[in-house]
């Protein structure tokens, strides 16, 4: 699901950048919109992390899921595998089985869940930003 992959400072902090970007997005909009982007984010900073530690996901079918076990792993923080596993399962549900509903208190569960994971990624990536 992995290769090994050299990632320069400057491309890990375009993925993290990227993942603020989707994180912004949510400010001031409607739970649909924070569950997408969220997950999004999710993603990215998984992606960031992976980069950090050399490693470039391959898009297979599950790669969803193991960007999120090694970000979950890397962190030492299973609370991210079982939310962002959550997540995916409901975007899969929308995606698949015709739509579901984001109720305006899951998308703020999800937004607080979102930003406190970037805090986490900050920290691990030792960039010292604010958002």
């Amino acid at each position: 699901m992995f290769e090994k992959f050299t990632f320069t400072p400057k491309q890990i902090e375009k993925y993290f950048a990227g993942a603020l970007k989707d994180f912004n997005i949510t400010k001031n909009s409607g739970p649909e919109i924070v569950f997408t982007f969220c997950y999004n984010c999710l993603l990215k900073l998984a992606i960031a992390v992976c980069a950090k530690n050399n490693l470039r996901v391959k898009a297979k079918q599950g790669h969803h899921i193991a960007l999120i076990e090694k970000m979950s792993e890397y962190l030492g923080d299973e609370n991210i595998e079982v939310m962002a596993q959550e997540m995916r399962s409901k975007r899969n549900r929308d995606l698949y089985d015709g739509g579901i509903l984001i109720t305006k208190k899951e998308a703020e569960m999800y937004f607080e869940f979102t930003g406190r994971s970037i805090k986490e990624v900050e920290k691990y990536l030792n960039f010292n930003k604010l958002f």
